[in-house]
Parts: structure tokens; C-alpha cells; sequence
């Protein structure tokens, strides 16, 4: 859901913890790397300067993040708002996530998709919603609206559509 939701990238969200939700914003400020050979999790900045950055976010997942944090304090004894949301004293590892989102997939009779899709689905939900292109690649963390064009600019024919109907009406 954070994925759907934000647009983070899969380390970013693996790095999250209780302390960087206030109300309704996400603080993305790190990134955990787990396919270093030999070095365990290794905590960075995120992938670029922009990609540090503040997310407001809707209130269903306010309410589900609200849950999770409720049962992770009655569960995890010692809790803390240094926990790792997708896990608690450690983050969760990709393979996990992974293994999970293919069960819960199944479990709903749907496709799979990788993790890093949900964050695709965020950006062409906004798009096909009119947002911004420079709100897209502010929420996505890329140092320039450039590259979300390049990744995204499949998805605009609609837009011709709808610039046609415009001229026409006039």
C-alpha cells in the first residue's frame, strides 16, 4: 500500500520508520541497499538529492499505517518510533516482501506484479487523473521532470484525445 500510495521506491519504503510519519506526511530521507554481497543492509540517502523529499498521503493508509503501528506496539516488545515500519527492530528483507506480495497475488486470483510496479501504478493513476508532470516527479523522487517524461510519456495519448476535443468544441 505504500508503494500504491507514494510512488516510494522499494528501498525507501524498506527504510521507513515510525519516525518518519507526522499525521498525514512521509518524510523519505534513506534508502536501505540488501544486495551488497557481504555487507548486510546498508543505509543511504536516497538515490538522488530530490529524492529526499515529503509526501502528504491519503487517508486510507493513514488508517492502515494507524493499524499496523497499533498492532506492532502491542506485539514487538521494547517498541519504539525508531522501529522500521515494514518490520520492527530490522527491515523486512526484499525476498520477504517479495514472497508475500506473489502469496497475497495469488490469494486474490491476480498477476503478480514486482513490488517496484506499484510505484509505476501510482504515476499512471496520477497522470490519467490530470496531476501534474512536475507533481509526478516531485512525488517519485526524480531529480528531473525530464525522466519522468521519458518513463511516462506512453501514457499521454490520451491526451491528444482530449486536446482534439477541446479544438473541436471551439
Amino acid at each position: 500500500m505504500i508503494a500504491f500510495y507514494t510512488g516510494m521506491r522499494k528501498g525507501e519504503i524498506n527504510a521507513l520508520k515510525w519516525s518518519d510519519i507526522d499525521g498525514n506526511i512521509i518524510s523519505v530521507t534513506r534508502s536501505v541497499n540488501q544486495k551488497l554481497k557481504g555487507k548486510g543492509y546498508v543505509f543511504t540517502p536516497p538515490k538522488n538529492p530530490s529524492s529526499v523529499r515529503k509526501l502528504q498521503i491519503p487517508a486510507n493508509l493513514r488508517k492502515v499505517l494507524d493499524e499496523h503501528k497499533r498492532l506492532q506496539q502491542i506485539s514487538a516488545p521494547g517498541w519504539s518510533e525508531d522501529f522500521f515500519i515494514c518490520g520492527g527492530i530490522s527491515c523486512l528483507s526484499d525476498t520477504a516482501i517479495s514472497n508475500k506480495n506473489i502469496q497475497f497475488a495469488k490469494e486474490a486470483e491476480l498477476k503478480p506484479i514486482r513490488i517496484h510496479d506499484f510505484r509505476h501504478t501510482h504515476a499512471t493513476l496520477l497522470i490519467n487523473e490530470g496531476i501534474s508532470i512536475q507533481e509526478i516527479a516531485r512525488r517519485l523522487g526524480h531529480a528531473d521532470v525530464t525522466v519522468t517524461w521519458k518513463v511516462y510519456t506512453h501514457l499521454y495519448p490520451r491526451e491528444e484525445e482530449r486536446a482534439v476535443k477541446i479544438l473541436d468544441n471551439i
